[in-house]
């Protein structure tokens, strides 16, 4: 399975980098979150609606991450999610995070459907399935 790719611009801040302007190796992951957050938005998820209304959330079960080259002060990173599995319960995304068309960090991210109140894995609802099943 491979669904169209999502974007999120993101503009790096002194609070992103250490005292030489390069980007924390742990800021990129929050960079990744954020944009999960956002793929979810752009299909029509918020998360509070997902918690509040679905009773389920997404958890990052195991990542894998590569870093090529790094994120500096001051740069426009695009960082994509584009699903390239989708199981029962989970999600298999590849991440990446871009400077202009130069990969600077890749990532394959799993993340399971669970319940909010049992943390236990649960099917992932089909009006979001169809979404993400759906190129935009």
């Amino acid at each position: 399975m491979q669904t169209k790719h999502f974007s999120l611009p993101i503009r790096v801040y002194y609070q992103d980098t250490d005292a030489g302007g390069v980007v924390y190796h742990s800021t990129h992951l929050n960079f990744m979150e954020r944009a999960r957050y956002e793929w979810l938005r752009h299909l029509g998820f918020n998360v509070h609606g997902l918690i509040g209304i679905h009773n389920l959330q997404f958890m990052v079960r195991s990542l894998e991450i590569e870093y090529f080259k790094p994120a500096l002060l001051d740069d426009l990173l695009h960082i994509t999610v584009n699903v390239t599995d989708m199981g029962r319960s989970r999600i298999t995304l590849e991440q990446e995070i871009l400077r202009d068309e130069t990969p600077l960090v890749k990532a394959m991210v799993h993340v399971v459907c669970v319940g909010t109140e049992s943390l236990k894995p649960i099917r992932i609802p089909i009006n979001l399935r169809e979404k993400i099943e759906t190129p935009t």
